[in-house]
């Protein structure tokens, strides 16, 4: 491991040529989010494992972010600048730092952009002024989401939005990385020509490989001899939940003893919980609300199965930490999913069609060999997404970038 000396931590005003990285140096390496912790999202859990596994390496990492102004981080490095809250969605709105967090992200070896609407036009003016290479990690299906946080935008106009400012932005970064090919595909057809690496978001695998609790079938009132089929993530339109309950409601008519267990919070809890009670399904949907990232792990462990119907997940982490506990999975063919999850392999597979989808639920919850071996590959085939391996791989391509950069200034 390198050791991050004293002066690059306790010094924000050192120049970054200081820190320049030449055969593995520590490097300053600046990671922005439009909205960090508290938020809890897929893209918060990534930025905060790649920033310890980059850490551990050596390197100091900092996040800039934007407003939660008075939340207590526990983390070190943590910039947040004042920014307008946009309503109740968890954002900020502000298309600057402030004066602390534009010195401190001049220093930057490198910068790491999430989002590429706010912090992404923040990262490109600092990127160009400065002499930074940017880098853009598209973790976002933005058409398939538009739909549901702007309704009333015309979709013809959110394609041609997309269609246009996509390209233009990423052709302004030094690197666009896609954590699936399926993502690849969808930033090509938008018409994105620059350079684009496929790395998947990794996580850390050891806790969900060795829980540090288990949360039992008990505590949430099934019985133990129950099949227990889990979905972990955001309680939010573009999940399709609405259409998991469906399916459910006609496998639970086959297969009483099975239960769905929905852990996570958000806006259509009500809807489903009102769906589940109108289709005779009520007591067998559980919801949990929201829980701490660290416990979800003991509640996957107490699971058969874990189910899915989204098609808006451009790498769905709690898929591969399902896989991670060793649990198969039941997806729908798409983007991230469809390049995670192998049909017949270590999960089920397939498309949006409610018959279908229902017959492959009703499959794996009754054949339990099938469970079985489809259990013990996913298992196997989480090792690949070890946070550890793909923080290496990025970091890899942020030391090429900036030994490029620092040629230029030579």
């Amino acid at each position: 491991m390198v050791t991050i000396s004293a002066c690059i931590l306790c010094s924000p005003s050192l120049s970054r040529d200081a820190c320049c990285v030449r055969g593995g140096e520590t490097m300053r390496i600046g990671l922005l989010v439009d909205v960090y912790k508290p938020h809890v999202s897929g893209v918060t859990n990534f930025v905060c494992q790649h920033k310890e596994a980059l850490e551990a390496q050596g390197h100091a990492v900092f996040v800039f972010t934007l407003g939660n102004l008075d939340y207590e981080d526990e983390e070190p490095r943590i910039i947040r600048s004042p920014a307008i809250p946009l309503s109740d969605t968890g954002y900020y709105l502000n298309f600057s730092f402030s004066r602390m967090a534009r010195n401190k992200c001049k220093t930057m070896d490198v910068l790491h952009v999430h989002h590429p609407f706010i912090t992404g036009r923040i990262a490109i003016r600092y990127g160009k002024r400065y002499g930074i290479p940017v880098v853009y990690t598209n973790h976002t299906r933005y058409d398939l989401y538009a739909h549901h946080y702007l309704p009333l935008l015309p979709e013809a106009l959110t394609q041609t939005f997309l269609e246009a400012y996509l390209p233009f932005f990423t052709s302004q970064c030094d690197l666009v990385i896609a954590p699936s090919k399926g993502l690849y595909d969808v930033l090509r057809s938008y018409g994105v020509t620059s350079r684009i690496e496929i790395v998947p978001n990794g996580i850390d695998l050891e806790p969900f490989q060795n829980p540090r609790t288990r949360h039992t079938r008990a505590e949430l009132g099934l019985p133990e001899s129950a099949r227990v089929m889990i979905y972990v993530g955001r309680i939010a339109p573009e999940k399709d939940l609405a259409f998991l309950l469906r399916a459910f409601a006609v496998v639970s008519q086959e297969l009483p003893e099975t239960y769905l267990v929905l852990v996570g919070d958000g806006p259509e809890v009500d809807n489903l919980k009102d769906q589940a009670q109108k289709s005779g399904i009520g007591e067998k949907v559980i919801f949990t609300g929201c829980v701490e990232y660290e416990d979800v792990p003991g509640y996957l462990i107490m699971a058969d199965a874990f189910v899915t119907a989204s098609v808006t997940e451009v790498h769905p982490l709690s898929v591969i930490e399902a896989m991670a506990v060793g649990l198969p999975v039941l997806g729908i063919e798409s983007p991230g999913v469809g390049n995670t999850v192998i049909d017949g392999v270590n999960g089920l597979l397939t498309q949006h069609d409610l018959a279908e989808f229902s017959l492959k639920m009703y499959r794996l919850m009754s054949e339990n060999d099938l469970r079985a071996r489809l259990a013990k590959r996913a298992l196997k085939d989480s090792e690949q997404y070890s946070i550890l391996n793909t923080s290496k791989r990025i970091l890899g391509f942020y030391e090429e970038l900036v030994a490029k950069y620092r040629e230029r200034r030579e």
